[in-house]
């Protein structure tokens, strides 16, 4: 008789624990409305980033969740919600060179043209200077 493999056990959500039920703040609070200029009771739905908490998190019902969606929209768009919240992050320095701090404000503007340029810059100029006399000249003759 070939010998059976026992059965495997179910790992996470499937093993039949499940935690307590999370009470959403608007059955706390009964409210009956979701109203869009109550910003306070809807950055309790907004995570850090100004996104929506989903329903298992906050423990809203599906009407209550998207009471609450359209509510957070509106306050958007009248711009008493931000639509993103930037977060910023301090960076490590892992540089170990011994290169110096760098500047505050703009980089330098070049005193002059680059090296190279600068023959050429002169030939420009004479160019004018030529046909500025040419256009004298010819202007004399027409007189």
């Amino acid at each position: 008789m070939a010998r059976r493999t026992p059965p495997r056990r179910a790992k996470g959500r499937e093993t039949g624990r499940r935690g307590k039920k999370k009470v959403s703040a608007l059955t706390i609070a009964k409210v009956e409305y979701v109203d869009y200029k109550d910003t306070e009771m809807l950055r309790k739905f907004i995570s850090e980033r100004a996104k929506l908490k989903a329903r298992r998190v906050s423990g809203n019902s599906e009407k209550q969740q998207r009471e609450v969606a359209r509510a957070v929209k509106n306050a958007r768009e009248m711009a008493l919600i931000p639509y993103a919240n930037r977060v910023t992050t301090q960076r490590r320095d892992r540089r170990n060179d011994e290169r110096g701090q760098r500047a505050d404000g703009p980089p330098p503007r070049p005193s002059g043209p680059p090296p190279g340029l600068e023959a050429e810059a002169v030939d420009d100029e004479a160019l004018v200077d030529a046909d500025v006399t040419a256009v004298d000249e010819a202007d004399e003759v027409e007189s």
